[in-house]
């Protein structure tokens, strides 16, 4: 989320966050959703992220899914692992580096779908944004890329500890390309959401994509929640054509409320730049969809002057302020990399 781009200045802050307040009293909180875990604390899409977040107080976990050439999903934001694994690092995987285009990007390095699972065993995680965050480098080599059987584990293990359910909303990346190269990940997924349990849809699941196609096809093999999610700018890579400004307008939302349960957007989506709701939630409620925002990060690089604290772009910012405006606005769940952060400020809420 880019909230610079949506805020000019400290005035507009307070001219929102004053003009909402009052009927925001009795809107419910938003979940709280760990974007990568709690990925401003510890490498994103580690196990000590997942379960640094859930110890923060996260409601639900998000596992961006991809697949290893024998089949297996694991969680990493995109299948290509330069920026997130030592795998530059090891010279057995040098000829491995290739260039291919996915989704209309133009991309080169290392690919999950090239390693089988005991290959990618040998691989540790790294921190995706050391020079705003170098605080996480201090955890580079430290841990392996989990495997989603492992989060599923690991949730069911702290759900033993705290008592309380922990929610999952795993993410499809590039479903189209993979099936392209032979391999189905929602055939992948579900199975394992079956035999874990997770079954209907008030089950804490939800199974986000870009793609829509992938989403439709979803809808009369599960009874879980889906969730398109959607950009400012472009479209579904798998609909050419088809702008995710279409499909954010009434007759839109009507249309996506037939194969999804709710949407999750940009907050340039649901605050417009002079720090207005935008009529998106309203009509998505209107459609029966939920509506979830990313992605909510309180260092001060992704905040804008109005809410930063200091000159430092990787000190925190005013991320309180930021979450309550989101909330005020009515919006049923935010994704953040600072889950500790967004968890103090939910509680503080009047």
């Amino acid at each position: 989320m880019r909230f610079g781009m949506i805020l000019r200045s400290f005035g507009v802050v307070l001219v929102l966050f004053g003009a909402v307040q009052a009927q925001a009293q009795n809107l419910p909180d938003p979940i709280l959703i760990a974007h990568r875990g709690a990925s401003g604390e510890r490498p994103e899409h580690t196990l000590a992220a997942y379960e640094r977040a859930i110890d923060a107080g996260a409601d639900f976990i998000e596992p961006d899914l991809v697949p290893t050439k024998d089949g297996v999903l694991v969680a990493r934001h995109e299948n290509e692992i330069s920026g997130t694994t030592d795998v530059a690092d090891h010279p057995e995987f040098a000829a491995r580096r290739k260039s291919v285009t996915i989704d209309g990007e133009a991309l080169t390095g290392w690919f999950t779908e090239d390693f089988t699972l005991a290959e990618l065993r040998t691989l540790r995680a790294r921190e995706r944004l050391p020079a705003i965050r170098p605080a996480n480098t201090r955890f580079d080599g430290l841990w392996q890329v989990p495997t989603f059987a492992e989060v599923l584990a690991l949730v069911r293990a702290k759900e033993a500890e705290t008592g309380r359910r922990i929610g999952l909303y795993p993410e499809l990346k590039h479903p189209s390309w993979f099936a392209a190269q032979g391999i189905d990940t929602a055939a992948l997924l579900l199975p394992m959401l079956d035999k874990a349990g997770y079954r209907t849809a008030d089950d804490p699941v939800f199974i986000q994509s870009f793609e829509a196609g992938p989403l439709e096809r979803l809808r009369p093999m599960t009874k879980l929640r889906l969730v398109q999610l959607m950009a400012s700018e472009r479209g579904p890579p798998d609909r050419t054509g088809t702008s995710f400004a279409a499909m954010a307008r009434p007759d839109g939302l009507s249309a996506l409320a037939r194969s999804v349960d709710a949407v999750g957007v940009e907050a340039s989506m649901v605050l417009s730049a002079d720090g207005k709701a935008t009529p998106l939630v309203a009509a998505a409620h209107a459609a029966g969809l939920k509506v979830h925002v990313w992605t909510l990060r309180c260092e001060n690089a992704f905040l804008p002057p109005a809410l930063r604290r200091g000159n430092d772009p990787t000190a925190k910012g005013d991320c309180a302020t930021a979450w309550q405006m989101l909330a005020q606005v009515g919006v049923d769940g935010v994704f953040s990399d600072n889950p500790r952060e967004v968890q103090a400020a939910r509680t503080a809420r009047p």
